[in-house]
């Protein structure tokens, strides 16, 4: 077994036994748990044994973060990545690439032939397998699967999910022997708050030490009034200078559209989030990025990232998308 630097909890231990063993595993923990740990067991043993591992992520931005991340730790030659967009050393120990693009893989499509797509690939990490519940894009987990070659061994890393034992069961039965790692130990726990536009000022937590609903929340009136109204507030800029006055970011606020993203972005670009430390290592990393990528420099939304802000969305230029979560990160 590989020596990490810190005591294993037990169901990382029970996972890499098996891994050790030449099985397949389904883990199914908390968020903050550790499952990325057990991934890395796995890269290990594929980088001491010369063979190759394939790591997958349900989002490009997530198969960037762990692009990055895997290069700083393990060396850039040993790691590639395949996206849609993007194809930076395919042939290393250690591909990322999203769930789509190993699923086309499988199917032999123009990625090139299956048989060398797979050459040496002993490993695949399938992060975030409880999409295999989402109705759109469940499928493209399900024949990942399906058409994973059987000695190829899976790292099926979960959220916690009821029927972990039933997918489990299922791998079984479509790919190799597979065994299921639960727990339920939660080691970063959630903390809800609410927000309430009628106090514009303040975020109060949701529910008391009990686990009851926070009496000093209550039902926000309708404002029936729109005579001599100034101007409408803007919650997101109100719920993000709360967050900072109460030291909770950074944060990430959710608008379901990309145009809504944007236009929230400007109307929180006046507000004073970083330090002049900050602000200075933003310039840094920006004007580094901006001399392979010049044609950047003149993106309208550079001013609001000097401030600490930026959109992130699926209409963003493929190039500026690398710079924003670079600067998240």
């Amino acid at each position: 077994m590989y020596k990490f630097d810190f005591e294993l909890d037990d169901f990382q231990k029970e996972a890499v036994k098996y891994i050790d063993e030449g099985k397949s595993v389904v883990v199914s923990a908390p968020t903050g748990a550790g499952k990325t740990c057990i991934a890395e067991h796995a890269i290990h043993k594929a980088l001491e044994e010369g063979t190759k591992l394939i790591y997958t992520t349900p989002l490009k931005a997530l198969s960037n973060q762990k692009f990055s991340d895997f290069g700083r730790k393990y060396g850039e030659d040993k790691v590639g990545l395949l996206t849609g967009d993007t194809s930076i050393n395919r042939d290393a120990q250690i591909v990322v690439m999203t769930t789509e693009v190993f699923r086309n893989m499988l199917y032999g499509t123009n990625l090139g032939e299956l048989a060398k797509n797979l050459q040496g690939v002993k490993y695949a990490v399938l992060d975030e397998v409880h999409y295999m519940n989402d109705e759109e894009r469940g499928t493209v987990w399900e024949e990942s699967i399906i058409y994973c070659p059987t000695d190829i061994q899976i790292i099926a890393l979960s959220a916690t999910v009821a029927n972990a034992e039933q997918l489990c069961g299922w791998i079984n039965t479509v790919h190799s022997g597979t065994e299921c790692i639960q727990t339920d130990f939660r080691p970063v726990p959630l903390r809800f708050y609410y927000y309430d536009s009628s106090k514009p000022f303040d975020v109060l937590p949701l529910l008391t030490p009990d686990g009851k609903l926070n009496r000093k929340i209550r039902p926000e009136r309708r404002d029936k009034s729109f005579k001599n109204k100034i101007h409408q507030r803007n919650t997101a800029k109100d719920v993000i200078s709360v967050l900072h006055k109460k030291d909770m970011l950074p944060a990430i606020y959710f608008t379901f559209s990309r145009k809504k993203c944007d236009e929230q972005m400007e109307k929180c670009c006046d507000l004073d989030l970083i330090t002049k430390e900050e602000a200075k290592q933003i310039q840094e990393i920006v004007a580094e990025y901006l001399k392979e990528n010049p044609y950047l420099a003149h993106n309208k939304h550079l001013d609001c990232v000097y401030h600490g802000i930026a959109s992130h969305h699926a209409g963003l230029l493929p190039g500026w998308k690398v710079l924003i979560e670079k600067l998240f990160q």
